[in-house]
């Protein structure tokens, strides 16, 4: 019995499966059923307009180029030096002539830094404090700039189509080609 069972249900289940395989496959004739038993058929496109957005863009320019800096350099006059020098040796050999034994040395070393001061003020008050030095050397600068132009966006395309002798018009986001999918809503009327 368990036989008989077996080799009949065999068959019996092949062909539920091969049924429940056939039924999608027979409903793609152009029409396929949703969730919500909507109908669903594709259409004859007749023309597709792009909806064009205008759009302003900047764009980012980086521009270096090169200057001539001009700084100065201030510095002391060069005659302060040999005033200074002068002067030293003079109220060294001034302070030395003044002083004896070991009174001599100390009178040297006191002469020559009198007479340094003294050379070094008079130097000083010859010839001016500083003296300034221009100079020049070239510094590369950069700035960035915008540049702005218009671009062309497409939003979307303007589709108009034929359905059963009638014509419709829709937006999409895509081009759809020569054929749209439409949605047929089919319903008994009251």
């Amino acid at each position: 019995m368990n036989r008989k069972f077996w080799i009949v249900t065999v068959p019996a289940a092949a062909a539920v499966a091969l049924a429940v395989a056939a039924e999608p496959a027979s409903a793609d004739n152009g029409y396929a059923y949703g969730r919500d038993r909507a109908v669903y058929d594709y259409a004859r496109v007749l023309s597709v307009q792009p909806n064009v957005r205008y759009v302003r863009v900047s764009t980012p320019v980086r521009e270096c180029w090169e200057e001539t800096r001009h700084y100065t350099v201030e510095h002391r006059a060069p005659g302060s030096a040999a005033g200074t020098l002068v002067g030293a040796i003079i109220g060294g050999v001034v302070g030395h002539q003044f002083g004896s034994g070991r009174g001599n040395d100390a009178a040297t070393v006191a002469g020559t830094l009198v007479g340094a001061a003294i050379g070094n003020d008079a130097a000083r008050r010859s010839a001016p404090r500083y003296e300034s030095t221009r100079y020049e050397r070239p510094v590369q600068r950069c700035e960035t700039r915008y540049t702005s132009h218009e671009e062309q966006r497409i939003d979307s395309y303007r589709v108009i189509y034929t359905y059963n002798g009638r014509r419709y018009a829709t937006d999409t986001p895509y081009d759809p080609g020569d054929r749209i999918r439409i949605r047929v809503d089919v319903r008994p009327a009251h």
